[in-house]
């Protein structure tokens, strides 16, 4: 019994709970019959335990796999919400949605779900706050780090809500420099503050030029583990942000995104990420920040507090864990 124990908790401390679930728990061990309880994700590690087992029989019925064929799909209604490791407020974010980031339904708890965002990345999400189906079809996103929606076309009008930097919205009309979007609420703002979706930025300098235009306008926001947006932002969230806004989908975390980005060598460009390791983590890559040309970087950072430049010849602390390079531009 004491090894069967050994193995299951092995394999749950080598499961990535962002991208996978393996909760099993020894119901009953009686002559060769295993019995185990609890949820996976996929059909395959199941198999697995076959193989892991081969002399005992397992039954396996109290086993829950949560990707199944269909799920039920449901977007974010509300401007923004946390996303937690487990289903309570009282969890530190693992990240943050913005209001039409489309979600799949692989579990539910109480008033919470377990979700699946489109890359794989799981965590449960607040389902009062999530509504049935696909988001309306968008045409701009939000380039402010946060704006206010308002009520008519003007400044001084009520403010009826704020969206979030990186969300997706539907402009429905124009009116002398001021769209009317749709978001959790319908209303105004700046149409400076819009990109549309048909217009972001197509060739390499286009790109560039943008990016660093974009990450100039997250200056000072207040780093935020977790964080996405303008209320609080972490290192790999604004990563993200920064290649959302010129059309590129990135993975979520910093250790993800080094695993996937194409390997670059000096001399760095611009829109280059910065990839960093840290002693005090089980991740290899702990921090990512995105290169200005040469060895400038501008990145969210708990030692700055927040989005702001740093070149790392000048600054020991961050060459000394500089690992590598890479790059979704190139």
């Amino acid at each position: 019994m004491t090894d069967i124990q050994s193995t299951l908790d092995e394999l749950a401390k080598q499961t990535d709970n962002r991208t996978s679930v393996f909760e099993i728990e020894i119901q009953e061990l009686k002559n060769s019959t295993l019995t185990l309880s609890g949820r996976v994700l996929d059909q395959s590690q199941l198999d697995n335990l076959h193989r892991l087992f081969p002399t005992h029989h397992l039954d396996t019925a109290s086993i829950s796999i949560l990707n199944t064929e269909t799920h039920e799909r449901v977007h974010v209604t509300t401007n923004h919400t946390g996303l937690y490791e487990k289903p309570t407020f009282g969890m530190p974010l693992a990240s943050e949605l913005c209001y039409g980031t489309e979600l799949e339904v692989l579990d539910e708890q109480s008033h919470w779900v377990l979700t699946r965002q489109t890359d794989g990345y799981l965590g449960w999400a607040y389902r009062p706050y999530l509504g049935e189906g696909t988001a309306p079809v968008a045409s701009h996103l939000v380039l402010a780090p946060v704006t206010e929606l308002r009520a008519e076309p003007n400044a001084t009008s009520d403010v009826v809500t704020r969206v979030m930097s990186g969300t997706r919205v539907a402009v429905e009309e124009t009116n002398d420099g001021w769209s009317r979007v749709q978001a959790n609420k319908p209303g105004w703002l700046p149409s400076i503050q819009l990109r549309a979706i048909n217009d972001l930025p197509k060739s390499l300098e286009e790109k560039r030029a943008a990016i660093i235009r974009d990450s100039q306008r997250m200056i000072g926001i207040p780093y935020l583990w977790g964080g996405t947006s303008g209320n609080g932002i972490d290192c790999s969230g604004f990563a993200r942000l920064l290649h959302r806004w010129v059309g590129i989908d990135i993975p979520r975390d910093a250790d993800m995104q080094c695993r996937v980005a194409k390997p670059v060598e000096a001399p760095y460009e611009v829109g280059d990420l910065f990839f960093f390791a840290e002693d005090d983590s089980k991740r290899h890559i702990t921090h990512v920040g995105m290169c200005l040309g040469g060895w400038e970087v501008i990145h969210s950072s708990r030692g700055n507090n927040g989005v702001y430049i740093d070149d790392l010849q000048k600054k020991k602390s961050l060459m000394d864990i500089f690992v590598s390079a890479g790059s979704f531009l190139r």
